[in-house]
């Protein structure tokens, strides 16, 4: 197979930028509230199972599909399964990704404009009211343009200098400062008066709490959680070299990944029964329960920007990952250059997510479906799109591509026995299927 001329300068490189793709708004921003709309610590302990059953499977999957063919997401499949129609998950793959971008970076925007805001004091004032404030970050166009603006150019520059010197190197700082961020806070968060209530809630599991939804969303959060499903892990693992071991990599990302949701956890649970707050307060938790919280605290606004800058580093580690399987899909010929790629996908990208950035404004009356541009995109990507992506991978896996390359792939650089590589073909033939389309159907509104 060919091999990418662009490569990870170690394996720790590739570690933190996996994580970092994985580490985003699902896990600062959706884990916690969803958490605390599910009933605490019961979710968390499902979480957990079904990251290690299903998410780590497809981890391992990607990784091996990538580093299996030595290129890109489209690319991939089109070596590993020449003149058939599985290089459209390739394509799926890179169509979804843009069509995240689009809304993925309104939100970043969002986090961008309250992080400077925040620094600057501008968010904890006299007499601040915190829904209004997000009202108006939310829903003035000028606000979300510049916002959603601001937060692309920061991915166009790191994209276009390379795997090595943009996406790598960002990450190396980003991910130890967003962990060494989470423990300041999480420090904090418990040496609150009544934050044991709030440890309890999340980390002692009450399963009378849980219901069906819960559930297949805990599912569905697992490989969501891990950014797998439209090929972004088959670019990253493209660029990793054969001495590196894919399933210590994915074991190492998966682990991470639950670290920072644990993390999130005792972040934000502990401060919000301290204070006597509702844990269920859905999307509005970390831009109004938040502010609100850190206001009543001695240094609030200090802690409040370590917090929103530690979610401004997830999304836009996470966003890297959008934007490089597009660039990489549009130079793995060599004919184009990265940094004209970048910087016209880049554009590309702003403009198809202006809609998106005014869907609380200007557009807020204009709706597909009974839903907002943002919300439509958000629904076709998350509940459509990323489940079929997921489905479509792991029968590929099995079924379609060549075995005696997948076993290369997974046994290269490790000593792990027979029965570890059984076990996951039996979860990969098995379990993962299943459980996608049942989180499909439930996603999908069918059941």
């Amino acid at each position: 197979m060919e091999n990418n001329t662009e490569k990870w300068s170690s394996k720790l490189g590739f570690i933190l930028a996996s994580a970092g793709a994985a580490i985003g708004l699902g896990a600062i921003w959706k884990f916690p509230y969803v958490t605390g709309m599910s009933g605490g610590g019961a979710f968390f302990l499902l979480f957990i199972v079904f990251t290690l059953a299903i998410g780590m499977p497809m981890l391992i999957a990607e990784f091996i599909i990538g580093r299996g063919s030595g290129s890109e997401a489209i690319s991939a499949y089109k070596k590993l399964a020449p003149n058939s129609l599985w290089v459209n998950v390739g394509r799926m793959g890179v169509i979804g990704c843009f069509l995240l971008m689009s809304f993925y970076c309104v939100v970043g925007g969002w986090v961008l404009i309250y992080s400077l805001m925040s620094v600057f004091g501008k968010v904890i004032v006299d007499g601040a009211d915190y829904p209004s404030l997000f009202g108006y970050v939310t829903s003035s166009p000028a606000v979300t343009i510049i916002g959603l603006a601001l937060f692309l150019l920061i991915n166009i520059i790191v994209i276009a200098l390379g795997v090595q010197n943009g996406i790598e190197k960002a990450n190396k700082y980003m991910m130890p400062l967003l962990f060494i961020f989470f423990i300041i806070l999480v420090v904090r968060s418990l040496t609150l008066d009544g934050a044991m209530e709030g440890v309890k809630f999340f980390l002692q599991p009450d399963f009378s709490n849980i219901t069906s939804e819960s559930v297949l969303y805990a599912l569905g959060q697992s490989f969501f959680a891990l950014a797998v499903g439209f090929s972004c892990m088959v670019t990253y693992s493209s660029y990793l070299d054969k001495n590196v071991s894919i399933p210590a990599s994915a074991g190492s990302v998966v682990i991470m990944n639950i670290i920072v949701s644990l993390f999130a956890g005792l972040a934000i649970f502990p401060v919000v029964f301290s204070f006597g707050l509702e844990p269920a307060e859905g999307p509005g938790l970390l831009f109004i329960v938040l502010p609100t919280v850190f206001a009543q605290m001695p240094f609030g606004e200090l802690f409040l920007s370590l917090f929103l800058i530690l979610f401004l580093f997830a999304t836009l580690t996470s966003s890297f990952s959008l934007l490089e399987i597009i660039v990489a899909a549009f130079t793995a010929n060599g004919k184009h250059s990265r940094k004209k790629v970048t910087w016209i996908a880049g554009l590309v990208s702003f403009a198809a997510g202006i809609p998106a950035a005014l869907s609380s404004s200007i557009l807020a009356d204009y709706k597909w479906f009974n839903r907002t541009v943002f919300d439509l995109t958000d629904y076709l990507v998350s509940n459509i799109m990323l489940p079929l992506g997921n489905l479509l991978i792991a029968i590929f896996i099995i079924y379609k591509m060549n075995q005696t390359i997948v076993k290369e792939q997974f046994f290269q650089a490790n000593s792990l026995t027979e029965a570890s590589y059984t076990s996951w073909k039996f979860l990969m033939r098995w379990i993962v299927p299943i459980v996608i389309i049942l989180v499909f159907l439930s996603t999908s509104g069918i059941i």
